[in-house]
């Protein structure tokens, strides 16, 4: 069955750095859209960012210039890049892939982008 593991979160200080990691394993269906949500305490699971199998990337307007997702897909592993942290970034971080999102052209964040099918269990990511 389909498996997303992350690590590398963390505790930094705000200007401070991380790089998230996920494997997504056990998937064998070709492409897919893959992404990172994330999630502070009393408010709503926002997407951060989103990528498609070929590297087109999307992001919310919150981290534009300061996150980058990226993919390597000799190894299954998804990342996200985050720089320039602040305390709002804090939240539970998770990855996730749509396996129908790409071929329809919707690999992005958003009410209109992708719909996860499958979902990493989180890893936390405290800016203080």
């Amino acid at each position: 069955h389909v498996q997303l593991v992350e690590s590398g979160g963390g505790s930094v200080q705000p200007g401070g750095s991380l790089t998230l990691s996920c494997v997504i394993s056990g998937y064998t269906g070709g492409g897919n859209c893959a992404g990172w949500f994330r999630q502070a305490p009393g408010q709503e699971r926002e997407g951060v960012a989103a990528i498609t199998t070929d590297g087109k990337s999307n992001y919310a307007d919150s981290v534009k210039g300061r996150f980058t997702i990226s993919r390597d897909n000799a190894k299954n592993t998804l990342y996200l890049q985050m720089n320039k942290l602040k305390p709002e970034d804090t939240a539970m971080y998770s990855c996730a892939a749509d396996v129908f999102a790409e071929r329809s052209g919707r690999c992005t964040v958003g009410a209109a982008g992708l719909q996860p099918n499958y979902w990493g269990q989180g890893t936390q990511v405290t800016v203080s």
